[in-house]
């Protein structure tokens, strides 16, 4: 819930930039989109904003947004990872989020330049995706959330450059040998992301105990 002079600052910011809402948010590391744009529509039918402020039933539970937030300080601080292996919120709403509980985070650059380096274990999801892919790697960058060059060189440090990027029989590939050793390589990826995973499981389990 943001008060009445957040909001007013928000709208007499996001007016001042020619109502540009991504560079308003940016600065302000607050609201959402659909939010500024609505407080805006009010002000200007109106000249001001309601200072009794009625907050909307959120979408998401404050039990959800816990479980959001220990994922994504847990692995890594990867919004891509979160937002996949969980299934929600979208990556706008997870950004507020973080920003209201790590205010540390606020002066961070919104979008692919400003995210945080992904852990090993996300990588190694990445990497996996990528060389089992049935589509182009453009489509799984998307998905991830990442830039298609990210991926490609996340495949570098893990599996070398001589390594091919997917497992999918071309017309002219390389001989049998190249891509059963491609398979062992992805095997491999897949022990290391269980080993790690099992790794930060037994470390958070550890921490839990110690709190008690």
């Amino acid at each position: 819930m943001y008060s009445y002079q957040e909001r007013v600052r928000a709208v007499e910011l996001y007016l001042k930039l020619g109502k540009r809402s991504k560079a308003t948010i940016r600065q302000l590391g607050y609201p959402t989109k659909n939010s500024l744009k609505a407080w805006c529509n009010e002000f200007e039918k109106s000249g001001d904003l309601q200072r009794g402020y009625v907050r909307v039933k959120p979408k998401y539970s404050e039990e959800q947004k816990n479980v959001a937030l220990e994922h994504y300080v847990n692995h890594g601080r990867c919004f891509a990872f979160t937002l996949r292996t969980l299934g929600y919120p979208c990556r706008q709403i997870l950004t507020e989020w973080v920003r209201e509980r790590y205010p540390e985070t606020r002066k961070c650059v919104v979008g692919k330049a400003g995210q945080p380096t992904a852990a090993l274990v996300s990588k190694q999801a990445a990497v996996y995706e990528l060389c089992t892919r049935e589509g182009s790697a453009e489509a799984v960058a998307r998905k991830l959330d990442v830039d298609r060059v990210t991926l490609y060189n996340w495949k570098n440090q893990l599996l070398g450059r001589e390594a091919p990027a997917s497992m999918k029989r071309d017309k002219g590939s390389p001989a049998e040998t190249d891509r059963d050793e491609l398979e062992r390589q992805v095997e491999a990826l897949q022990r290391n992301i269980r080993n790690l995973q099992l790794e930060q499981d037994l470390l958070k389990k550890a921490n839990e105990l110690l709190k008690k």
